[in-house]
């Protein structure tokens, strides 16, 4: 192959990474949320354990596994901060909600009309 032919190849092979990452990203973000509702850490070393000892398993090279490692750690410091991106968020839209919006028998948002469900008024076609 020449230079150029390989050098498609990568550039074919990085969308599909960038693919990939993203489709990893929208599942951790997902996993950030279910975190945050049963109130389990973002960071879990047994884990992350797991997802090395996976990866060097599957690993058939031409990478040697610590570099591997490397990429994931790295990899996974990013998702990790994806959740925490996220668990922040969550924490900051729930301190920010009004009391007059609370369901004062349960301390959660009341789903009326108007107040965040999205609804649409239909003169206007505007969101609430």
């Amino acid at each position: 192959m020449t230079l150029e032919e390989l050098r498609s190849q990568i550039d074919i092979l990085d969308r599909q990474l960038v693919e990939l990452l993203s489709e990893r990203a929208r599942a951790a973000k997902m996993i950030g949320h279910l975190k945050a509702a049963t109130q389990l850490p973002v960071y879990e070393p047994s884990r992350e354990k797991v997802i090395y000892a996976n990866v060097r398993a599957y690993n058939k090279g031409p990478l040697p596994d610590i570099e591997l490692t490397h990429i994931y750690e790295r990899i996974i410091d990013v998702m990790r901060a994806l959740q925490r991106d996220e668990l922040a968020s969550e924490r900051n839209a729930q301190a920010h909600i009004h009391p007059s919006d609370q369901d004062l028998s349960q301390g959660t948002p009341r789903n009326t009309p108007g107040h965040g469900t999205g609804a649409s008024d239909a003169e206007t076609g505007n969101k609430q």
